[in-house]
């Protein structure tokens, strides 16, 4: 009987890379996959394991680095813009657009009717313009870099006032003091984390001012002994001062939402920019949105930043699909995350039942969120399909993944956030997950 493998029985590189399976496969490539293999090798013996047939290995880890890292997954969460998931999925129209504009030359930033270039902001700005009432629009890569952009072109060396209660941090550790001091822009504080009057504006105003910021709390919300001055006073306030007043909102929803406050309405109340998020309850791609005053718009765009931040013509054409279902609100139910949140509990309840039929699981009554740093309190009602909380690893592990969550020594599949086709892809995967 052979003994347990030493380190000496391991083969040189050129050696593990003459077995005939790797004749055909790009040299730097399989040598870099057969230096991983040994190395895990190395550790296998040292561990006193066998580290099992070499080039086997070697076309495994091929497999592997030929795998797409960015893949689809089934989102049986019940977040519906999920930040770790890609937040909102796109609609097939939106999708259309991608693949019209992407798989061939397009109008990026050619005029046809002059013959010559043209801007790449051009496309969407009418669109826009019509679903908010601005006078101008401009889309760079995402809201932040919207506030950037923003505080960049109309605050650089000067100052910008903004409230205590307002200096939020939003998703991996980024804050809008690190927006501010990155623009260029000083900032200053008024009020306090939990209370901020116009007042405090008022006395905080003065000659190095170059305008007031409002950034909706769209992630969090303060209750109790609480207080902001409303839109309309701080535009009032700002006008006075011949300043202008900057709106993040953050979530952009163009419909109402919640208690999600609208671009338009935004605009009506007397904000000369407003920055929003085109991912999250707009239901488009990852884009920064910033609609207003055309003189303010024009700064914007012919600022150095606007290059280094600006979207791309996939993003475009996604953004450009999903604005002209938003226009009419028989198509509007047609964007995944505002059908997500209209859908009746009844339906879900459905999918839900029809979900445990396939897989013997059992129907749980839950609470779905809508995540992405907006609605943070909304509790939307919803029904998961209960299994054993053993399958959540092998779910996530398997082809297509899915992702759930372990509640109570069970693992939920909560069917807000799975379409009627995505119902029979998580029961063959539950299926198989139990081998």
């Amino acid at each position: 009987m052979p003994g347990r493998p030493t380190l000496r029985d391991l083969p040189s590189i050129d050696r593990l890379l003459a077995d005939e399976r790797l004749a055909g496969e790009p040299h730097e490539l399989a040598a870099a996959a057969a230096r991983t293999v040994l190395e895990r090798a190395r550790e296998e013996i040292r561990a006193g394991r066998d580290p099992g047939p070499l080039a086997e290995a070697v076309l495994d880890e091929l497999a592997d680095t030929r795998r797409p890292r960015l893949r689809r997954v089934l989102n049986a969460t019940g977040v519906l813009v999920h930040t770790n998931l890609g937040r909102a999925p796109l609609a097939e129209e939106a999708i259309a657009r991608v693949v019209e504009v992407g798989s061939a030359y397009s109008t990026l930033e050619y005029d046809l009717v002059r013959g010559e270039r043209g801007s790449r902001q051009g496309h969407l700005a009418t669109l826009l313009e019509t679903l908010t009432g601005a006078e101008a629009a401009l889309v760079v890569n995402n809201n932040a870099a919207a506030v950037l952009l923003a505080l960049a072109a109309l605050a650089e060396g000067r100052e910008v006032v903004v409230s205590r209660g307002e200096l939020i941090e939003i998703g991996d550790g980024f804050r809008i003091p690190d927006v501010l001091a990155r623009s260029g822009a000083e900032l200053v504080e008024v009020g306090t984390t939990n209370r901020t009057r116009a007042v405090d504006y008022e006395r905080a105003i003065g000659p190095e001012t170059a305008l007031v910021l409002r950034v909706h709390q769209s992630n969090f919300r303060l209750v109790g002994f609480s207080e902001l001055p409303r839109l309309a006073d701080l535009a009032e306030l700002a006008r006075r001062h011949g300043l202008p007043l900057v709106d993040d909102l953050g979530s952009g929803a163009l419909a109402p939402v919640g208690d999600e406050p609208t671009p338009a309405e935004s605009l009506r109340a007397g904000a000369d920019l407003v920055c929003f998020s085109g991912d999250k309850l707009l239901g488009g791609p990852q884009a920064g949105i910033v609609v207003g005053r055309a003189d303010l718009v024009e700064r914007l765009l012919r600022h150095p930043l606007q290059r280094a931040l600006r979207a791309d013509k996939l993003t475009l054409a996604a953004l450009e699909g999903t604005l002209a279902l938003a226009l009419a609100p028989e198509t509007r139910g047609r964007i995944p995350v505002l059908r997500m949140l209209q859908e009746p509990i009844e339906r879900v309840r459905e999918r839900a039942r029809r979900l445990a039929g396939l897989v013997g699981g059992e129907v749980e009554e839950t609470v779905a969120r809508v995540g992405g740093g907006a609605l943070p309190l909304a509790e939307l009602s919803s029904a998961a399909c209960a299994v054993e909380e053993a399958l959540a690893d092998p779910l996530r592990r398997g082809e297509p993944p899915v992702i759930a969550i372990v509640r109570d020594g069970r693992t939920l599949l909560d069917c807000r956030t799975l379409t009627e086709a995505e119902v029979d892809e998580v029961a063959a995967a539950v299926l198989a997950a139990r081998g």
